[in-house]
């Protein structure tokens, strides 16, 4: 498998609003841009709502049913691709990161919950009286995007946020509410990571970068996610070698090098110990 394509919104042609905002049904998306069931990449948010029809969604090597009331939502970078069945539907949107945060000013898209990836799960489901409810947000802005109304732009983006309010709601649990403090610690620690985490594996690295002591970051970490501060750096770092490791023309060395580790075999000890595969079994894997 080569170096994976990256699929920015204008490389979708059906119900443009703008060049950073698309609404679709599934089963319209499909007829024109059957590449998307091909491993591959988003330069945008994505979000999608099944209401008909089955099969599996892979992402950053992650296996998940879809079934009626299925809830994905996708970050940039994720890598994703779809199995799907002949009678599959529902609603797909992408947005790009500028053109949200741009419309509601102080509010940004990746403060919400489940795009804070230290603990975002990207799949949530809605029970029949759940879908019901929000898939009405869903059917108005598809109608919206296929009017000439004025405010076009402005309706859809206010749509999409009453629906990512709608998910946030069901997306926290109760308990959540009793520790803003850590949830907002926990959603810096997520974002240092993702900054350093190639450079920077030690705990105490980003405790400091935090202004906290290294014992309070792991009472924060096992509070919220019952996982050491540790666990969370050494995540990031594997799922990265997972997704370098698709790109047949990097040497494992090569993707060693890219993380930080100057010790090869080091690399390959944990990698194994993380996945149960070597950096190579696991690269036969994806090319079979």
């Amino acid at each position: 498998m080569d170096k994976l394509p990256i699929y920015g919104i204008s490389n979708f042609n059906y119900n443009i609003v703008n060049s950073e905002l698309y609404v679709n049904t599934f089963k319209n998306h499909l007829i024109n841009h059957s590449f998307i069931e091909k491993p591959h990449r988003h330069n945008f948010y994505l979000m999608v709502l099944f209401t008909h029809g089955t099969g599996i969604h892979e992402i950053d090597f992650d296996r998940y049913d879809i079934k009626r009331g299925s809830l994905f939502l996708l970050q940039p970078g994720q890598i994703h691709n779809w199995k799907l069945s002949d009678d599959i539907d529902g609603y797909i949107v992408f947005y790009s990161q500028e053109t949200y945060n741009l419309h509601f000013g102080n509010k940004k898209i990746e403060d919400y919950s489940f795009f804070q990836s230290v603990k975002s799960s990207p799949e949530l489901f809605y029970n029949e009286e759940e879908l019901k409810e929000i898939e009405v947000y869903f059917n108005l802005m598809k109608k919206e995007s296929e009017s000439n109304k004025s405010k076009q732009k402005e309706a859809i983006l206010n749509l999409l946020d009453i629906i990512n309010i709608e998910i946030s709601r069901k997306y926290l649990p109760e308990d959540n509410h009793k520790t803003p403090i850590y949830n907002h610690k926990i959603n810096q620690f997520g974002k240092l990571i993702d900054l350093h985490f190639k450079s920077e594996k030690s705990p105490s690295f980003y405790a400091s970068k935090m202004s906290i002591t290294l014992k309070h970051l792991n009472r924060i970490c096992k509070t919220i996610l019952n996982k050491t501060a540790t666990e969370l750096i050494t995540e990031r770092v594997i799922l990265e070698a997972k997704r370098l490791l698709i790109n047949q023309n990097k040497s494992i060395s090569q993707i060693a090098d890219e993380l930080n580790y100057d010790n090869y075999s080091y690399f390959a000890k944990l990698f194994k110990k993380e996945t149960e595969y070597s950096p190579s079994e696991f690269r036969r894997n994806l090319s079979l």
